[in-house]
């Protein structure tokens, strides 16, 4: 049997997103927002939503694009939420431009 995992991210009721990676985004959500974890990142910021999310066959794969995302900016990640790819290449472009 594959096991899809997928990346996702929650907006917060703090307007900060949250991006994370599961098995089964859906099954997380109902965990996230009652707060049943004190020392979660949403546990003070709900109720969450959902926003986005994008499956991989492999949890490594999941896992790169997790942490590829968890350092974008707020800019890259509403952007890729909208799927406003021209904006994020923009993002890209500029970031670049400033580390040269």
């Amino acid at each position: 049997m594959i096991r899809e995992w997928y990346v996702y991210i929650l907006e917060c009721a703090d307007d900060s997103f949250y991006t994370v990676m599961s098995s089964d985004p859906l099954a997380r959500l109902t965990e996230h927002n009652p707060g049943l974890e004190p020392s979660a990142y949403t546990f003070t910021r709900g109720p969450v939503r959902l926003v986005c999310v994008e499956g991989f066959p492999e949890r490594v794969a999941a896992l790169d694009n997790e942490h590829q995302i968890k350092g974008w900016s707020r800019a890259k990640k509403a952007a890729l939420i909208r799927g406003d790819w021209e904006r994020v290449q923009t993002i890209v472009s500029d970031e670049r431009r400033r580390r040269d």
